[in-house]
């Protein structure tokens, strides 16, 4: 019986993580003030601990420079967190950082808040520019 609480399932590392899958097009309106808001309930990744999968909305903020994020790569570029064993802080991290290294935006939030473990709740919440105090 106690065995069985020390099990772990087999999971894939970061290198699985695919963004070369990250697709822009252009944003007509360059200097013009736009918010996009994206959000998915569908999110997917694996807990590094036990390999048991971990399910979550996520939610994308951000203000387009000269590229706006093209929706079907980055479904695809989401897929790929599936088999990824990551904790949702460095998740959220990761997300945060490819998507501004594809499309420069004035300003990005990534809000990953995963279904309640264990009577927990949790929210991260990741922003660029990082907000100094």
């Amino acid at each position: 019986m106690v065995e069985a609480l020390s099990k772990k399932l087999p999971f894939d590392g970061y290198e699985k993580i695919a963004p070369q899958e990250l697709e822009v097009f252009a944003y007509e309106y360059v200097g013009k003030r736009a918010e996009v808001v994206i959000e998915t309930e569908e999110f997917s990744a694996v807990c590094p601990f036990s390999g048991l999968p971990d399910y979550g909305t996520l939610r994308i903020r951000y203000v387009p420079d000269k590229v706006c994020i093209e929706l079907r790569s980055l479904k695809y570029y989401l897929l790929s967190y599936r088999t990824v064993g990551i904790y949702q802080e460095h998740a959220a991290q990761r997300i945060l950082g490819d998507l501004v290294a594809c499309s420069q935006p004035v300003e990005m939030t990534v809000e990953l808040e995963y279904k309640v473990r264990g009577g927990i709740k949790t929210v991260v919440t990741v922003s660029y520019p990082e907000e100094v105090e």
